[in-house]
This record gives C-alpha cells, sequence and structure tokens, in this order.
C-alpha cells in the first residue's frame, strides 16, 4: 500500500514564484508579491470604518512613517526593515493578537522564518538588530492604536487599556484606502528607501 502524498506546504504567487511555507527560499520572494498581498489583508479582520479595509500594506506604511518620526537619522536599511515588519502576512494573512497567542509558538516560528527570507531577499540581516526591533515594536504599537481609535470603534479609555496609551502620540489621520492604491504607495515607498527587487537574485 503506498503512502498518502505529502500535504502541499508551498504557495503559488502571481509572478509563478511557488513558496515553501515551511523552509522559504529568498530566492522564491518577490516584493510585486508582497505588496500586491498586504494590499488585500484586512487589518482587524476587517472589523474597521470606511467603504475599503485598511490593509496591511497601510499599516506598513504608517509604522515605517511612524519609526522615520521616532527616529529620524535612522538609516534606510532600518526604515526599509520597518515597512516589511508585517511582510510574512502576504503568505499567512494578518491574525488578530488573540487568536495569535491562541495558535501558540508554531505559528510565530512560521512567521519569523518568513520574516527571515524577506530580509535576505531584500539585504537586509536576517535577524535585526534588538535596538531597530524595539524601535519598530513601539512604532507599530503607536500605530494600533491609533488604528483602534480612529477606525475600529475603541474608545481612547478602552485603547488605553488594550494597547496602553503610547508615550508619543502621532497627529496622522487614517484613510482606509482602495488595494489599488495601497499597493502603489507600498510599491513607492520600497523603491524610495532604496529597495532593490534585484538583490539575492
Amino acid at each position: 500500500m503506498s503512502a498518502a502524498p505529502a500535504a502541499r506546504a508551498w504557495q503559488r504567487m502571481l509572478s509563478g514564484r511557488r513558496l515553501d511555507l515551511l523552509d522559504p527560499s529568498p530566492f522564491d520572494v518577490e516584493i510585486e508579491d508582497i505588496a500586491h498581498g498586504l494590499s488585500r489583508v484586512a487589518r482587524w479582520n476587517g472589523q474597521t470604518a470606511g467603504d475599503c479595509a485598511f490593509s496591511v500594506a497601510q499599516h506598513c506604511l504608517l509604522v515605517e512613517l511612524i519609526t522615520g518620526r521616532l527616529a529620524p537619522k535612522s538609516p534606510r536599511p532600518w526604515r526599509l526593515a520597518a515597512l516589511l515588519h508585517d511582510a510574512p502576512e502576504y503568505v499567512i494573512g494578518d491574525l488578530i493578537s488573540p487568536f495569535k497567542a491562541a495558535v501558540g509558538l508554531d505559528y510565530k516560528e512560521l512567521e519569523l522564518a518568513l520574516l527571515r527570507a524577506i530580509h535576505i531577499r531584500f539585504g537586509l540581516p536576517a535577524e535585526l538588530p534588538v535596538t531597530i526591533t524595539r524601535l519598530i515594536k513601539r512604532a507599530d504599537r503607536i500605530a494600533a492604536y491609533l488604528e483602534a481609535t480612529q477606525l475600529a470603534g475603541f474608545s481612547e479609555a478602552e485603547a488605553n487599556r488594550t494597547f496602553g496609551r503610547p508615550r508619543r502620540m502621532e497627529s496622522v489621520r487614517l484613510r482606509p484606502a482602495a488595494a489599488t492604491e495601497a499597493k502603489a504607495r507600498f510599491m513607492a515607498r520600497f523603491a524610495a528607501l532604496g529597495g532593490d527587487a534585484r538583490k539575492s537574485r
């Protein structure tokens, strides 16, 4: 009796690449696939105000903007890392934090493996310096607070309890955008930060 075929662990992208989710290769990562996917993944499981979802692509742009405001002298590679901080979600989607906790460590390891491959693909170190990781996480928390209070129906009191009120608040007004606009803005910012789609070829 023949053994059952192994379960498929890769996803085919619009670029034609096949990305192995369990052993992702930088050679199978394309910025167009990332921008396309992230612009179509909704933050907050789509539970946001507006005619369009607020996409992960928009969230990444917001985190990169806040990172630059928190550390204006940070070099472009670290700003690029901020833009790409949630890039694995172009493959695995955006699980809300409570569900990530329920899924457990295996999900986090998968996410980190994808992020390492993405970093290498675009000339970043697989593991960022601790100081840069902390900076991006701080910007990420501020972005989440802004999204929660402006788009996701949280009162300030509830957001304070859930996320902690940021020590520094950013004056950014959020507007959900159509996927095509979010993708174009993400690609433009990637290029402006020196992102090179040809690296690691």
